[in-house]
């Protein structure tokens, strides 16, 4: 069966980007056609400034909302990644192939970098090194598929090349993984920024849906998108981009084409408000779903025990043949302790 490995940060609220461009394909498709992994990975967490508390309360977060927006413990792998070894095992033997020049061409790691000397400041190491730990992620588990935003596609692609580097050089030991990117709904947008993507980190700001947003909040949001010069309501992402961005969504929540659609409005306020309405609607499920699982705390715990238990048991194998594929020694066993005869 077809391996997926998936995760979300918990480095803010997840968002409707979160759930229109993965969650919830996580849930009607991927858990049931392959055998899949989903993971808060809240390593990835400590690669900025952040509050210990607030990584600890967002990984719970992150969890129960994983489950109600539909990823079913019996048929999929919830975990904390921070809670199965191997990952930080396996990501230091792949910056032993990875270069510092494909470091250093990451996307994020340059945006973040430069904003950083901007303010005479500098990031922190494990921002460098970080893709590697996705790289980790990914290839411990014999990966198949990951469904990413076409942001996080560098990631893979990395992945890609360092599982095929260690490949060659110390024998075959991991799956070289493929990105899948939705056409749809793939990177939603800032409502009030429809050139920034609707990114959970930003975590302040009127053009993000949250998902644990009340329904007035959400609605009023949508409503106050920013829009275009223009009137006609036309899908085009270049040159009309915050329309597009509402019908992209609109699209998304009603299973409809975002060109189709355009063709059945005649005024922003219109697209506006079904927009609104149907992102209240998708989102109505998953809030409420959300509220038992916080009254039943237990049962999430259960659930990231269980599903820490079963990607261990998935990943060790890799990474132990990784370690004895690039010359390390197997450990040695402990001795076992003398049978005492207690009779006299």
């Amino acid at each position: 069966m077809t391996r997926v490995f998936s995760g979300v940060k918990p480095t803010g609220h997840l968002t409707l980007g979160n759930y229109l461009g993965a969650m919830r394909r996580w849930a009607a498709v991927d858990q049931h056609r392959a055998e899949s992994l989903f993971c808060i990975v809240d390593l990835h967490a400590l690669t900025v400034r952040h509050d210990p508390a607030r990584v600890r309360r967002l990984s719970r977060q992150a969890a129960s909302l994983l489950l109600a927006a539909g990823l079913d413990p019996e048929l999929c792998t919830v975990f904390v990644q921070s809670h199965v070894d191997e990952h930080a095992r396996l990501s230091y033997l792949l910056e032993c192939v990875a270069t510092d020049g494909e470091m250093r061409r990451m996307i994020q790691y340059k945006e973040k970098a430069a904003r950083e000397r901007d303010r005479a400041g500098s990031v922190r190491l494990s921002l460098l090194t970080y893709p590697v730990l996705m790289a980790a992620d990914i290839l411990a588990y014999g990966t198949d598929e990951v469904p990413v935003g076409d942001d996080q596609a560098q990631h893979v692609e990395l992945a890609r090349d360092v599982a095929v580097r260690f490949n060659q050089r110390y024998g075959h030991t991991f799956a070289v993984p493929r990105a899948t990117v939705r056409a749809v709904a793939a990177r939603v947008m800032n409502l009030q920024d429809p050139a920034s993507k609707m990114g959970k980190s930003d975590d302040v700001g009127p053009g993000i849906v949250y998902l644990l947003d009340e329904p007035d909040v959400a609605r009023k949001k949508v409503m106050r998108a920013v829009t275009d010069s223009g009137r006609d309501v036309v899908y085009d992402r270049v040159e009309r981009p915050g329309v597009a961005n509402l019908l992209e969504i609109l699209a998304a929540c009603t299973g409809g084409d975002p060109a189709e659609l355009s063709g059945g409005y005649q005024s922003y306020g219109a697209l506006k408000k079904d927009a609104a309405e149907a992102v209240v609607e998708v989102l109505r499920p998953v809030r409420e779903r959300h509220m038992e699982l916080c009254a039943d705390p237990g049962h999430v715990e259960a659930v990231l025990r269980d599903g820490a238990a079963r990607a261990r048991a998935m990943a060790r194998p890799t990474v132990d043949a990784a370690y004895r594929a690039i010359g390390l020694l197997p450990p040695v066993a402990a001795e076992p302790e003398p049978v005492v005869n207690a009779e006299r």
